[in-house]
């Protein structure tokens, strides 16, 4: 269950009476809240698919995208279509279809409309969309089209679209893109099978973040079930006519294995990509041929995304996401976007005036002098802490500000994100035992 400020998103397992008792109850608790919220069920899963207890998760976002100010979901979301709707839409010419999960999910299934063009934004994480939106190439793709969103439930669209929106207000590169629309689909995929227990436009397995991995629509799970003679075992909405039936559909897996470059489909086992971290796709033949010893299964084995890519260590793939990030916030400082509107930083209160600050917990690696000024106006002198024992930039600073009407603001964004990493911030006046501020370490002149 993860807990924010802006709502919940929880996966809940239980008996079937328990889990209507807990939404029943949380409507009579409180109506104005959850008489509206659509609980998703999924009924007759075996009883090792249940969690073994409930974790409470702390979070500033219900998805991550790392930004200081997120646009509120309930401000700037998209418009929300039940699944036939969006089905209807997806025929339509002049749309493109946004996945907004991470690109391991949608290398085993997605959506394959008729008309609409599908954009992977080739995620490893939920923090690189809003570098992807920013893209100049991804915003041609963009132009004077109809947008649609979908990811597994229909959180993850809530803060993709609303950052879409967003930008169409604020951005003016966004602005002239012409977009006749911002659309999502209600409930998400799990939804939409319901809706179309054939699978309507959808290609593939969904993964699942539960015990379940991933599943096809209902009538191709149990065609698959059909094929290992265990139909029996599961209950689906709207089972096929005839064995004769089950056995026509096609099931081709989308995704490939990362050894031998085998149709498969498979997340199992505990193996993840060795230069970034996502679940690797490996055949049962590979990783028994592995466990034998017949065959290694070694560091050079990596997701397609980072053989598309070309990374070859995760220090490559650190500098990649952190050069994304520094050119995406300081594109963002530059025009001052991802402030609420009417809303600015309240200076902290600095009734000694102090103007020397201390820094901490910023990037030792792509921090620079012109991105901290820009988070620091009025910022005039600048001293990198060094490790003593290393010489390497400790990930800390002393900063003098050019008034103490300046470091008041300054320490109000105490917390700020920047690349990727709260930066925290607090008054420290010099001690008179060096002189301060040192003349070589002025900036910005």
């Amino acid at each position: 269950m993860r807990v924010a400020r802006e709502g919940l998103n929880c996966t809940l397992t239980g008996t079937k009476r328990a889990i209507h008792d807990f939404c029943n109850h949380l409507r009579q608790w409180q109506p104005e809240l959850f008489c509206s919220t659509e609980f998703k069920m999924t009924h007759d899963l075996p009883h090792k698919q249940a969690f073994g207890d409930l974790k409470l998760i702390p979070a500033t976002e219900l998805v991550n995208y790392g930004l200081q100010d997120a646009p509120r979901m309930a401000q700037y979301g998209g418009t929300h279509l039940e699944p036939r709707d969006y089905h209807a839409k997806l025929s339509q010419p002049e749309t493109v279809v946004i996945d907004v999960r991470n690109h391991y999910e949608t290398n085993i299934g997605r959506f394959n409309p008729p008309s609409a063009t599908w954009l992977d934004p080739h995620m490893r994480k939920s923090t690189e969309f809003p570098v992807w939106l920013n893209d100049p190439e991804t915003q041609q793709s963009l132009k004077d089209k109809t947008v649609l969103m979908y990811c597994t439930g229909g959180i993850r669209c809530e803060r993709a679209s609303a950052l879409l929106k967003y930008k169409m207000e604020t951005d003016p590169a966004v602005k002239d893109l012409n977009i006749k629309g911002v659309y999502q689909l209600q409930g998400g995929i799990d939804k939409y099978f319901k809706e179309f227990p054939d699978g309507g436009y959808w290609k593939g397995k969904n993964y699942v973040f539960d015990k379940r991995f991933a599943h096809y629509p209902p009538v191709q799970q149990a065609a698959a079930l059909s094929k290992e003679e265990s139909v029996s075992a599961v209950a689906f909405s709207q089972p096929c006519d005839s064995d004769s039936k089950l056995s026509a559909i096609d099931l081709q897996p989308l995704g490939k294995c990362e050894a031998c470059d085998k149709a498969w489909d498979m997340y199992r086992g505990k193996r993840r990509c060795p230069t970034c971290g996502v679940p690797s796709l490996i055949c049962r033949d590979c990783w028994k041929a592995h466990e034998e010893g017949i065959k290694v299964i070694d560091r050079s084995v990596r997701c397609d995304l980072c053989v598309q890519q070309n990374i070859q260590s995760k220090h490559e793939l650190r500098e990649k996401e952190q050069h994304d990030l520094q050119e995406y916030e300081a594109a963002l400082l530059e025009k001052g976007l991802l402030s609420s509107k009417g809303e600015e930083w309240v200076s902290e209160a600095n009734p000694d005036g102090i103007t020397r600050l201390f820094l901490r917990n910023m990037c030792r690696k792509s921090i620079t002098d012109e991105l901290l000024i820009q988070t620091l106006p009025g910022a005039t002198h600048i001293v990198w802490r060094m490790d003593r024992k290393t010489g390497e930039f400790s990930g800390q600073a002393w900063v003098e500000m050019e008034s103490a009407e300046a470091a008041a603001l300054a320490v109000a964004k105490n917390g700020v994100k920047v690349l990727g990493r709260p930066m925290y911030i607090e008054y420290q006046p010099a001690d008179g035992k060096d002189a301060w501020p040192p003349p070589s370490s002025a900036v910005g002149r």
